[in-house]
């Protein structure tokens, strides 16, 4: 107390745990209460047990703790399936998904007729999971008998690789393009790690039909050379893919209901050509026995329609089996009528006429004198018919393919007409066509011109052009004087089979159709006048105007042994349907002897091919190549 007494509380005594009972009171005697002193009374109540000793508090406790660990773990789980699924799920998924691709059908190659030149066909690839082959050596061994691959080489492939991310490759392409049987063989053989799926293979049924034109694939179906590398963009079509979770092992396989996505393969378009697959069968088998005759070493041939510039045929020699492109020598793989540059010789003298002609210089009724040879700078021109001073017709000029004579007539064009006509007739630019690497060709700028040129450009020398560009310069004047561009893919077709015109070819006004009638009757010489330079050329039963020449083919602009010789002409002269060039490179001479006979076939053909009636020969012209 306040004033320093101690005293003495008795006190009920603590309880170790919660749940302990309190001691039970001890029993009293029956009898009277004895009274307590005032000192003696307690100061404080005595403790009573915590609530806490209840059973009935402690169930109701116990429920709601359960109920919060439930609740906490289902916010828990909502959390990880709602917002955190895109972490947890990639967190080790990635080992486990694979990705095939899936190949877009690439589009076909049709001639004119839809007949195949180039398609796709359904086949296999067989890949290989590093991880689960067994034995690298035997596996190789085993599939290259079916694949035709050599063993070393898949071993190669079945090498264990790591992708950039750190996880060990599981796909490892081994061949494209298997045939269906050959993949069930190589599936029948049941190797750990080998599998296949569905691929395609470019097909060429025809094998060097239009190889030259068309190209090749790769074995992954990429455009490698001619149109198919031209228009790999628009035939390649876009790949798919699919992706899905596979177990491990030998559970590689889909896991059901585990991730899967698919991105469906879009099919390229398919391109429709002027070509006519039966003409150019036999454009090529026409050049290549020719060439045979001489060993000549190049050769093109190109069929144009008049009007609409579509090639019919373009051939060229040697070929190759585009099926096999492997086997050839890049040479061989070239397309001669676009990448071939020649001087192209004489058969330049039509430009050169059909000028002075339009700039009214001369008219078809002129004749003058034709001396044996001219002086221009330091170089002679002479004539392989030497007229000896005679008085000769224009159409003279063109049968005997007078040098002196078409000299002459330039020197009445002028240098810098002459230099716009051959621009006009599309000579120092490519055609358009759509071949890859076409070349140009070149005119000689007027302020290259020496004394010399004034006599070797109109004769078709100091000029570079290619089989096409003259080809092409000659369906103009077959066009009653308007050049069209020559085309050779006439439409685009959709993979829902839609099928939209190419862009219409440019055109424009050469010659006025009145001059363009006079240049071919002058041209019509050519085959029908006694010793005239291309009577080889005649087609019996039509009257035909071309033009022989002779020059010589540049490469890298140098001048390469042996000749050009040329013919290009066209059918019925009366109204021409058809133009044909014909173009061989001969080292040891002798074209002339190949190009006038092999366009004599190739037009007589074409004629047949398309059932051109005959000419009638009732306004066929009489030439007179000396007049008095």
């Amino acid at each position: 107390g306040r004033g320093g007494v101690i005293r003495t509380v008795p006190t009920r005594p603590a309880y170790d745990e919660p749940d302990d009972e309190p001691p039970a009171p001890p029993r009293r005697r029956p009898g009277p209460r004895p009274a307590r002193s005032a000192a003696r009374r307690p100061t404080r109540k005595p403790r009573r047990p915590p609530k806490l000793a209840d059973p009935r508090r402690r169930l109701r406790l116990a429920t709601v703790l359960t109920l919060a660990i439930f609740a906490t773990i289902g916010v828990r789980l909502v959390v990880l399936q709602a917002v955190d699924v895109p972490e947890w799920a990639g967190a080790g998924r990635s080992d486990r998904l694979v990705r095939v691709d899936l190949p877009a059908p690439r589009g076909a190659i049709y001639d004119r007729w839809d007949a195949p030149l180039a398609n796709s066909v359904e086949a296999r690839y067989v890949f290989a999971d590093p991880t689960r082959v067994q034995d690298r050596e035997a596996t190789a061994r085993a599939l290259s008998p079916l694949l035709g691959i050599a063993a070393s080489k898949l071993s190669d492939r079945m090498r264990p690789r790591t992708r950039e991310n750190g996880v060990p490759s599981e796909f490892e392409y081994l061949a494209r393009g298997v045939p269906i049987e050959t993949a069930r063989q190589v599936m029948a053989l049941e190797l750990d790690g080998i599998n296949v799926h569905r691929d395609e293979r470019r097909e060429v049924p025809n094998g060097d039909l239009a190889a030259n034109l068309i190209g090749f694939t790769s074995p992954d179906m990429v455009g490698l050379e001619g149109l198919e590398a031209r228009y790999d963009d628009l035939l390649s079509g876009v790949d798919g893919r699919r992706v899905y979770e596979a177990g491990r092992g030998n559970l590689a396989a889909p896991i059901p209901g585990g991730f899967s996505q698919t991105t469906e393969a879009e099919p390229g378009s398919s391109l429709q050509l002027a070509i006519d697959a039966d003409l150019q069968f036999r454009t090529q088998r026409i050049l290549a026995e020719q060439m045979a005759k001489t060993q000549g070493s190049t050769g093109a041939a190109v069929i144009l329609e008049v009007g609409t510039g579509e090639v019919l045929a373009q051939a060229s020699y040697p070929g190759y089996d585009a099926a096999n492109p492997e086997e050839s020598e890049p040479v061989e793989r070239d397309d001669a009528a676009t990448s071939f540059v020649v001087d192209p010789g004489s058969v330049h003298k039509a430009i050169t006429f059909g000028a002075a002609l339009e700039e009214g210089v001369i008219s078809p009724e002129t004749t003058f004198p034709v001396p044996n040879a001219v002086r221009k700078g330091d170089t002679w021109f002479a004539d392989t018919h030497p007229a000896g001073g005679r008085t000769m017709s224009l159409a003279g000029m063109m049968a005997h393919s007078s040098n002196v004579g078409t000299i002459a007539v330039a020197d009445k064009l002028g240098r810098d007409k002459l230099i716009e006509y051959q621009r006009r007739f599309g000579l120092g630019q490519p055609t358009g066509v759509g071949m890859p690497g076409e070349a140009a060709g070149r005119i000689l700028p007027a302020q290259e011109w020496s004394g010399s040129s004034y006599g070797s450009v109109p004769i078709g020398h100091s000029v570079d052009a290619t089989p096409l560009q003259m080809a092409a310069a000659y369906a103009a004047i077959a066009n009653d004087g308007v050049y069209v561009q020559p085309r050779l893919v006439r439409q685009t077709i959709a993979p829902d089979g839609t099928r939209t015109p190419t862009e219409a070819p440019k055109t424009h006004r050469v010659l006025s159709p009145e001059n363009a009638a006079a240049l071919r009757t002058m041209l019509e010489a050519v085959t029908t006048v006694p010793d005239a330079t291309g009577v080889q050329a005649a087609v019996t039963g039509y009257r035909v105007a071309g033009k022989t020449g002779t020059g010589w083919r540049l490469v890298d602009g140098r001048k390469q042994p042996g000749e050009v010789a040329s013919f290009i002409g066209m059918a019925p002269a009366e109204k021409p349907r058809y133009v044909i060039a014909v173009f061989a490179h001969t080292p040891s001479g002798g074209g002339g002897q190949i190009t006038a006979p092999a366009f004599r076939d190739m037009m007589r053909f074409t004629l047949q091919h398309y059932r051109v009636p005959p000419s009638s020969g009732a306004d066929a012209p009489n030439f007179v190549v000396y007049p008095r």
